[in-house]
């Protein structure tokens, strides 16, 4: 599974759907995974607040695809934050197709006077609570040891404020290892965790909803 779907189970009830965080946060720890997903692919690189397109060969994945093809055709836009707030308004509905029709969520639609919502549930409360559980046992025990996916995805939890829902029954040893584990991450990376908290923090303090 790819780093933006864990973030989205995990940003989410493995019952109902219902997400955790305000609907900002949400989306900028979503985009933040999706940038990360091409990182981590050597598709673009991060540095100095700058997104820069290191390899313009399609992804596999349909909607890491689009995500650089919008990079590659605004390329005058290379401000982290930028892009961050830009895939922020669509992040939760293109992750949570994707999971829509990797057969994990189920789309569903309610209407109510003249509006409608939509919400992506879970078929199956084990698969969706998954990705919390996997990451506290890779914090809790020696092996297997974490992937650089696995340190990034730590990361944006914690840029979120969603840690408590990995470390809630954790021990002492948990807390340490994640802050090592983010603390290692390459420049690149780190330096998106911290811009995707940045932008986390000021929609905090504006009160966006």
């Amino acid at each position: 599974m790819l780093i933006a779907d864990e973030f989205f189970l995990i940003a989410h009830n493995d019952i109902r759907g219902k997400a955790k965080l305000h609907p900002t946060a949400t989306g900028l720890g979503l985009a933040g995974g999706l940038l990360g997903e091409l990182v981590l692919h050597g598709h673009v690189t991060v540095s100095a607040g700058l997104l820069s397109i290191v390899n313009r060969r399609p992804p596999a994945d349909a909607l890491a695809h689009t995500v650089l093809d919008q990079l590659v055709g605004e390329s005058q836009h290379q401000s982290v934050r930028t892009w961050l707030t830009f895939l922020a308004q669509s992040a939760t509905t293109s992750v949570g197709e994707r999971l829509a029709r990797a057969g994990v969520l189920r789309r569903q639609e309610s209407r109510r006077l003249l509006r409608t919502t939509v919400s992506y549930v879970p078929l199956d409360p084990n698969t969706a609570a998954w990705p919390a559980t996997r990451l506290r046992v890779l914090l809790e025990r020696s092996e297997p040891a974490p992937t650089l996916a696995d340190a990034l995805l730590l990361g944006l939890v914690t840029a979120a404020g969603l840690s408590r829902e990995v470390l809630w029954s954790a021990g002492p040893r948990a807390h340490h290892r994640l802050s090592a584990l983010v603390a290692a991450l390459p420049p690149p990376l780190k330096e998106l965790v911290a811009h995707t908290e940045a932008a986390v923090g000021a929609a905090v303090l504006r009160g966006v909803p």
